[in-house]
């Protein structure tokens, strides 16, 4: 698939460790987990039943907007990636996404030919999972100690 041409087959050690210095995660689960998940996002989006591209018109400069309300339709396509990895795990599929990195998404616009004033937000790979996918750990918390009623 041409559109998958432009995202790297897979990260060296240096270069995962770079990412996350620059990505500032310092909580070891969080390291783990993206040592874990980053060498499998190509395989993922290359393996997967359909790619979805969403899109969002852009009416405003997302990193510079005038007001908080400029930012509703950010939100608002999130909101709506969301539903679709709600939607298609409640019929059994499994999701991934990655965000276009360095010039991902000029690549993805030329080969889709999406107009210029629209952005796109991430590639999401739908498909069946594979059986033997061991989950990765998730980070323990306690709601209780989450939740903070009338004061913070």
């Amino acid at each position: 698939m041409k559109l998958l041409d432009i995202i790297p087959k897979g990260i060296s050690d240096e270069d995962m460790e770079q990412l996350i210095k620059d990505w500032n995660l310092s909580d070891l689960l969080q390291q783990e987990c993206y040592r874990n998940a980053v060498p499998k996002q190509y395989r993922m989006l290359f393996d997967a039943s359909a790619v979805i591209i969403p899109l969002l018109k852009q009416k405003t400069d997302i990193l510079h907007p005038e007001n908080i309300s400029h930012l509703n339709g950010f939100a608002s396509i999130w909101c709506s990636i969301e539903n679709i990895f709600l939607s298609a795990t409640a019929e059994g599929y499994g999701c991934n996404l990655r965000v276009p990195l360095g010039n991902e998404e000029e690549y993805a616009r030329k080969v889709l030919g999406f107009p210029e004033d629209y952005f796109m937000p991430c590639f999401i790979g739908i498909g069946k999972p594979h059986k033997d996918i061991v989950p990765v750990k998730q980070k323990e918390i306690n709601i209780k100690e989450r939740i903070h009623w009338d004061t913070f």
